[in-house]
């Protein structure tokens, strides 16, 4: 997967479509990222000692892999990513506008 945690992505698709967030949870099994602020659901939960009232919470839910683009940190701009092979051996990913590399 080419999106990591704490990556900042901006939502390409979807009822969301140009939001920026953080990239808070990856699900690689299932293609899929949670991205602060993005996707809200309404959850029902039950009275708990957590939550003594219960009642409809919201939460954000992960969205697929594919509706997301990676913003690059120096152009500021959402990019395709690519990866390079450093010396050593140690693979890191690039932006293919700009170049700068990520990890």
């Amino acid at each position: 997967m080419k999106v990591a945690k704490n990556d900042l992505v901006l939502v390409i698709s979807g009822d969301d479509r140009d939001k920026r967030g953080k990239v808070l949870r990856v699900f690689p099994a299932k293609q899929r990222v949670l991205v602060e602020g993005v996707h809200f659901i309404k959850r029902h939960t039950r009275p708990s000692q957590s939550n003594p009232k219960g009642g409809i919470v919201e939460k954000e839910a992960p969205i697929h892999i594919s509706n997301v683009m990676v913003v690059c940190p120096k152009c500021n701009e959402p990019t395709k990513i690519g990866s390079k092979i450093l010396e050593g051996g140690r693979r890191t990913r690039q932006c293919k506008q700009c170049g700068e590399i990520f990890d």
